[in-house]
């Protein structure tokens, strides 16, 4: 799977604030070969010592269908949480994942509710539909409480963060199924925010042409 060379060109930059703030808070600049900016790429934090991560707090989460596509593509979750999958199409999906994470198949009728699916194992779980061919979405299932996601600019922000020292990993569906890579460590400290600029390489991601109309009565 592909390697992610940039660990040499990485640049961190710690830089105090005028106001004091009560937590440590790390921003990061993604971009990727092109020095493109890169959107919705999953940035994890873990602290170095196993003794300061704390206890998980599992969440009830959303992956929504609109206007047949996964929404949000990327969703990062904690591991446990429990994901709905609302349906806001007036179509019939068929939602499944055959991930080595997670393994589920589920019907979604449009104005009904599906039980949720309950996320307990870290990795990266592929979301697709048996109708809409087209559909393609990913949940990032984390063993740590802190990460964050890029938005269209590159810009990642990640706050509340304890004191300490931190490995740092960075995923994007580009990368493929690997479960990320790491960077490197930083130390977070409630003086300072740690900025950082990564570039990573991506491999083009090869999606099944969307479908127009004509395709029959409820698709």
């Amino acid at each position: 799977m592909m390697k992610m060379t940039c660990l040499n060109a990485m640049s961190v930059i710690l830089f105090s604030l005028s106001l004091p703030i009560h937590a440590g808070e790390i921003r990061v600049n993604v971009k990727d070969q092109h020095g493109k900016a890169v959107e919705d790429a999953v940035l994890l934090l873990t602290p170095v010592d196993p003794s300061k991560i704390p206890k998980l707090k599992p969440k009830d989460e959303v992956v929504d269908q609109i206007d047949k596509e996964f929404v949000p593509y990327v969703k990062p979750i904690v591991t446990g949480s429990r994901v709905f999958f609302p349906n806001k199409d007036n179509v019939r999906h068929h939602v499944y994942s055959f991930s080595q994470a997670k393994s589920f198949e589920i019907q979604l009728y449009s104005g009904k509710s599906a039980a949720p699916v309950v996320l307990d194992k870290a990795g990266i779980v592929v979301l697709g539909c048996n109708i809409h061919d087209w559909m393609l979405g990913y949940i990032y299932v984390a063993d740590t409480p802190y990460f964050g996601k890029s938005k269209s600019d590159g810009n990642i922000t990640v706050a509340a963060l304890p004191d300490g020292e931190y490995t740092l990993k960075i995923w994007h569906p580009g990368m493929g199924m690997t479960a990320g890579e790491n960077g490197k460590r930083v130390t977070i400290s409630e003086s300072n925010v740690a900025q950082l600029n990564w570039q990573v390489n991506l491999k083009p991601i090869i999606r099944i042409p969307r479908k127009t109309s004509g395709q029959g009565p409820g698709y």
